[in-house]
């Protein structure tokens, strides 16, 4: 029978690891080489107050399989003293990523930054978003409303419900730190991020980029639209 290690006990074991030049060794493999092991959920101050959500319980089970492409996964990368954000899409099936610009941080603002991006996305691509439940995704009825989008949430602390925009999430920090104030960048600086993470090869894909996945993507649906 095989075996498998998660990844959290494997982060858990190097966190243990006394103070030393081992556990800075250790350290500096990981991609985000932070120092200590910080909690997985984010203050509650972001949750519970989200009318009409749709849990993750209730998303079609072929979500999971990644199999069928148009799912997405969302996500706000906060900048310096969480004053500014920016929106972050990971599409399941591909792992393109789209970033959009978000002007302010109200629930508004960030359904009408995230519609702004998506809409360019044919609406076979475009069947739905997960999201966690951050209240800043409290109109999530208007991405239904503008792009017939369906939102799911994923349950309280429980990143991996999210895990390929998680993934991303962490290396988009190498150009979106947490010390910048993100309002500076416009949306022809954020494009210019997320070609760069599009056009890396990636082992998940059989080393064909998220460009390359998401062109496939392009060409079969053009075939069974019949143009």
């Amino acid at each position: 029978m095989s075996k498998r290690i998660s990844h959290e006990t494997i982060y858990a074991g190097i966190y243990i690891v006394p103070r030393g030049e081992l556990r800075k060794t250790l350290v500096a493999c990981l991609r985000q080489h932070r120092k200590v092991r910080r909690a997985r959920h984010r203050s509650g101050e972001r949750r519970g107050q989200i009318p009409n959500r749709t849990p993750i319980a209730l998303r079609p089970p072929e979500v999971e399989t990644r199999l069928i492409p148009g799912h997405w996964e969302g996500d706000l990368l906060k900048g310096r003293r969480n004053g500014s954000a920016v929106g972050s899409l990971v599409e399941r099936t591909t792992r393109l990523v789209l970033l959009a610009r978000i002007p302010g941080l109200d629930s508004r603002s960030v359904c009408q930054g995230f519609a702004r991006k998506l809409q360019a996305v044919p609406q076979p691509l475009r069947q739905s978003m997960t999201y966690d439940q951050g209240r800043e995704m409290a109109r999530h009825e208007l991405l239904h409303k503008k792009l017939r989008l369906q939102v799911y949430f994923a349950d309280p602390h429980s990143p991996w419900q999210r895990g390929s925009n998680e993934n991303t999430n962490g290396l988009l920090r190498q150009y979106l730190p947490k010390s910048a104030d993100l309002a500076q960048l416009s949306q022809r600086d954020l494009n210019t991020i997320a070609a760069r993470l599009n056009n890396r090869p990636r082992q998940t894909l059989n080393w064909m980029t998220p460009n390359e996945a998401w062109l496939d993507q392009l060409k079969s649906l053009n075939v069974a639209l019949g143009t």
